[in-house]
């Protein structure tokens, strides 16, 4: 998504870039802590702004010790220092791809591995009350993103909450399986979702210290979009997460998980799998792995500068196919993350939102070759103009994947967290696309309610690059979703009620009767009840008459292979085995080498 909204920016990119001037930092004595792992100085913003001067932040605490040196692929390390004075810094971002859209500027490669810290920011009377604390876990898949690219003031100043925002370790320096690591080391240590672990203690560093920034160490909600809020799934199954949450939202999760095998994948025998540790490891030995002692080869990864090891990730297209969450029967349990959820041993019995947004997948699809077309209606000196060429084809194909997606990542979840015996559980669709369009494209209808278009109502920081005017035009639409979006987030945080605010009772879902909002404005905002299951969603399909058999079979493939795991054995027996004459990755790979040859690029751009 990154990539494409790069492309979206740089098509509209004839918005005027002004600098604001710096408003002034107040930095009052009464707003230094002091902490688990040392003395904070808060900070607040004179500038004549009602929201910025009624809230204090703090910034770049470091919540663990660095996992670096010996610490790399380690178990994540409490860090005890009260009597040092943290510095700001320049830079907390993990190693990762850089991306201006996830926050994390230059080029190639980025990032350090000391990037354990959390920024913090509470209304201004901090001292004297105990507000709901809300700990946000960004998305990016678990690949890319930091806690700098998201400013929460607006919810702190008018929801009367803390928010949390954290870092944790990115890719493979925190997700990663190789037997020359966990085999040498013991305890938690031979876990593989280091990642993970981080989030978990920085839990654990709110529950010590967050008392003494205003909020209520028994009242927290975890809360994250995309990865973030499959983390989130993945903290409500995990049995060390326990007593570090007390409510939980998922915008636009998942809940995929890999078996150790995969992970390491071995000979390549998943051939779905492109980057297991085995294969990425052949990229730094001259001679077969098993002519390696494990200790040689656990001195090459542990020695091997943190940036080119990422970088082996990115020498080719599809960095996507990595396994990230493990089944690693310590973090994850050896259900899996959606077996875990449905497992009553594990279950938290914690108030939980779910939802996905109703055109999940139009920025992956709407400037993909395959559906998009260019034009030069003024000359070639600017962006062309991006038009569908089937909108039929292009909406149900949107359609489809993004109801699956809701099915997938959100019904089946709260399904299994139901037969877990969880009680206050609730679904959504973020369905507002009241954008405005331009000459060169039509955003509400190419774009619409995409994928992480839903966050900036919940932070209230309307920014989506040079393109935000299109996507959040001001006006009574984008303030009544607004008040609607954060208020629900923050009762739902303050009380366990998200219907305070509502014109009526936002109902429970339940499996019997899977009851979820639509989100969006005026009477749009309404309860609705999903009829469709992922069978009943693809009949539709299977019995299309403006469908080939491939585009059924892709769409088909993409249903059951994205979003949780990959339900194999539905597919090939889908619509009376009727994919099983095609190589569905052969024929994907074939149509981008089509579109390649005939236009030099997959996107239109």
């Amino acid at each position: 998504m990154i990539r494409l909204l790069l492309i979206v920016s740089a098509t509209l990119a004839a918005c005027q870039i002004v600098t604001p001037k710096e408003p002034a930092i107040d930095r009052l004595p009464a707003n230094n802590i002091q902490t688990s792992s040392g003395i904070v100085q808060g900070q607040s913003l004179r500038s004549g702004a009602e929201t910025a001067e009624a809230v204090v932040s703090w910034f770049d605490i470091p919540y663990a010790q660095p996992p670096v040196g010996e610490l790399r692929w380690k178990a994540t390390r409490a860090l005890q220092s009260p009597q040092r004075i943290i510095v700001e810094q320049e830079d907390t971002a993990c190693v990762q791809k850089a991306s201006r859209y996830a926050g994390s500027s230059g080029e190639g490669i980025v990032g350090a591995e000391d990037c354990l810290y959390l920024d913090i920011r509470a209304p201004a009377d901090f001292s004297e009350k105990q507000y709901p604390v809300m700990f946000w876990i960004h998305g990016g898949g678990n690949t890319t993103g930091l806690k700098d690219y998201y400013d929460f003031t607006q919810m702190v100043a008018s929801q009367d909450v803390v928010v949390v925002t954290t870092n944790y370790r990115l890719g493979a320096l925190g997700w990663f399986t190789h037997p020359a690591i966990q085999g040498q080391q013991q305890g938690m240590d031979k876990t593989s979702n280091f990642g993970t672990l981080d989030i978990v203690e920085a839990l654990k560093w709110v529950q010590n210290n967050i008392q003494n920034f205003g909020g209520d160490a028994d009242n927290v909600t975890i809360f994250g979009e995309s990865a973030g809020a499959h983390n989130t799934f993945a903290l409500l199954a995990s049995p060390l997460s326990n007593g570090l949450f007390h409510k939980a939202i998922s915008q636009s999760g998942y809940t995929t998980s890999a078996p150790l095998e995969e992970a390491y994948n071995r000979n390549g025998v998943n051939p779905l799998v492109k980057r297991g540790s085995w294969q990425i490891v052949n990229k730094l030995v001259e001679k077969p792995q098993s002519e390696y002692s494990a200790v040689d080869l656990r001195e090459r990864l542990m020695a091997m500068d943190a940036r080119d090891f990422i970088g082996l990730y990115h020498e080719t297209e599809g960095y996507d196919a990595i396994p990230l969450t493990t089944i690693d029967s310590l973090v994850i349990p050896t259900e899996g993350l959606l077996g875990a959820l449905g497992t009553a041993k594990y279950a938290k019995n914690v108030p939980v939102i779910a939802g996905a947004t109703k055109d999940e997948v139009s920025f992956w699809l709407g400037l993909h070759r395959y559906f998009a077309d260019t034009s030069y209606i003024f000359t070639k000196l600017l962006p062309p103009k991006i038009t569908i060429k089937n909108p039929e084809l292009f909406e149900l194909w949107v359609r489809t994947r993004s109801h699956a997606w809701k099915l997938r990542g959100v019904d089946d979840a709260l399904m299994a967290m139901e037969s877990a015996g969880y009680q206050n559980l609730y679904a959504y669709r973020f369905d507002w696309d009241h954008q405005e369009s331009s000459i060169l494209i039509d955003i509400p209808n190419i774009i619409g309610a995409a994928h992480g278009t839903d966050i900036a109502f919940v932070t209230g920081n309307y920014t989506y690059g040079p393109i935000t005017s299109y996507i959040y035009p001001e006006g009574p639409a984008r303030d009544q979703m607004g008040a609607t979006v954060m208020g629900a987030w923050s009762n739902f945080a303050r009380s366990a009620n998200p219907s305070v605010n509502l014109p009526f009772e936002w109902r429970a879902f339940k499996t019997a009767s899977p009851a979820y909002v639509h989100l969006d404005k005026d009477d749009l905002l309404r309860m609705d009840v999903e009829q469709d299951n992922i069978a009943s969603l693809l009949d539709k399909i299977a019995t299309h008459n403006g469908l080939t058999e491939l585009e059924k079979c892709f769409i088909a493939w993409e249903s059951f292979t994205n979003v949780g795991d990959h339900r194999l054995e539905e597919y090939h027996s889908w619509n009376d085995g009727l994919c099983n004459q095609f190589d569905i990755k052969a024929e994907q790979r074939d149509l981008d080498a089509r579109l390649i040859a005939e236009y030099g690029s997959i996107e239109v751009l």
